[in-house]
């Protein structure tokens, strides 16, 4: 069936491959649930390895920079301690 310039049986496809893939993303949200509980249980922090995850994303260059903002912005706030001039 043709609806305009668009074939109805495309768009159905259309349709059911994203259906299919979200369900395959629901899924795999699932399973990382499950390893985040896991080491949970296992004693390690889910938050400290949500984070590792997002620092193993980054080349090193962006790291070293996240680094650097982070270092800069802590002792701003006097929440680290001044680094020693070194003359």
């Amino acid at each position: 069936m043709k609806i305009g310039n668009l074939s109805a049986d495309q768009l159905e496809s259309f349709v059911k491959r994203i259906e299919r893939l979200d369900q395959d993303k629901a899924n795999l949200l699932s399973d990382i649930r499950d390893v985040y509980a896991e080491a949970s249980a296992n004693g390690f922090d889910k938050r400290t390895i949500r984070e590792i995850i997002k620092l193993r994303k980054l080349d090193q260059q962006e790291r070293d920079e996240r680094q650097y903002q982070l270092d800069l912005y802590t002792r701003a706030l006097g929440m680290a301690p001044e680094l020693e001039d070194v003359a």
